[in-house]
This record gives structure tokens, C-alpha cells and sequence, in this order.
């Protein structure tokens, strides 16, 4: 991952996480996208209701996923790279912290936020779109 170039923010990073803002809020076009961008939650288009795409940022420097600590409201302590991109601003990305139930294979929210400098990102991976209890 190159990331000599810290004059300005990755329009394609900016730009996919700005689509799943607008998705996550409802507000998009129906545009015909695949990917970190499809202008839908879920893997069809249906009644199911999903409200999160769940994703991974990666450290430019080393290509590992940002992680970050979180405890829950019953004292719990883990660790998650999992995240929600709740909203962006210039080159900074907001996200609330998700975890992964390891019983029932579920996504779960915490009530732990990060901001993120996209400059420091290299990569994006998104997950499969999914309801989350925010």
C-alpha cells in the first residue's frame, strides 16, 4: 500500500464511505452499483430490512485493519475491527464500533465511536449488509 501522497484525502475511499452513509440514512439513487457501493442493503433487493454494511479500514502503512478496544454496558471488554461509518467529515471518518456475537454469528453494536483520518487508510473490505440494533 502506497501512502506517500498525504496531501489529500482518497476521493475513492471518501466517495465509497459517502455512498454507504447515504445508503445507511436512505437517502441514495438507484444508480446500478455492485459492491461497497450498491445503492442497497442486502444481497437482493427485498422486503428484508438491513440498516448497516458493516466494514473494515486498513492501516496504509502496514495493511492491517484498524482495531480498537470497546466495553459494553454489562463491563465486557473486547476488541473489534469491525466498524459503522456514521459520517464523514473532509478527510476524517466517523464510526461506531461493532462486534461480532461469536454464539449466533450476529453483528452487534457498541456505543463506542472512532474517528478515523483516511489518510492513513489504504483499503476498504465490506461485509455483507445486515440489521443492526443501533
Amino acid at each position: 500500500m502506497d501512502c506517500s501522497d498525504n496531501n489529500h484525502c482518497s476521493s475513492c475511499l471518501y466517495d465509497i464511505l459517502k455512498k454507504i452513509v447515504l445508503l445507511q440514512k436512505q437517502d441514495f439513487d438507484l444508480d446500478s452499483f455492485t459492491g461497497c457501493d450498491k445503492p442497497f442493503l442486502g444481497p437482493l433487493i427485498t422486503n428484508n430490512f438491513y440498516n448497516t454494511r458493516p466494514i473494515q479500514l486498513y492501516v496504509c502503512a502496514t495493511g492491517v485493519p484498524w482495531s480498537f478496544n470497546y466495553t459494553l454496558a454489562d463491563g465486557t471488554e473486547g476488541t473489534s475491527d469491525i466498524l459503522r461509518v456514521e459520517s464523514l467529515d473532509d478527510c476524517c471518518c466517523t464510526c461506531r464500533i461493532l462486534y461480532t456475537n461469536l454464539e449466533n454469528n450476529q453483528v452487534l453494536s457498541t456505543d463506542q465511536f472512532v474517528t478515523i483520518d483516511l489518510h492513513s487508510c489504504g483499503a476498504i473490505r465490506c461485509f455483507s449488509d445486515t440489521y443492526v440494533a443501533l
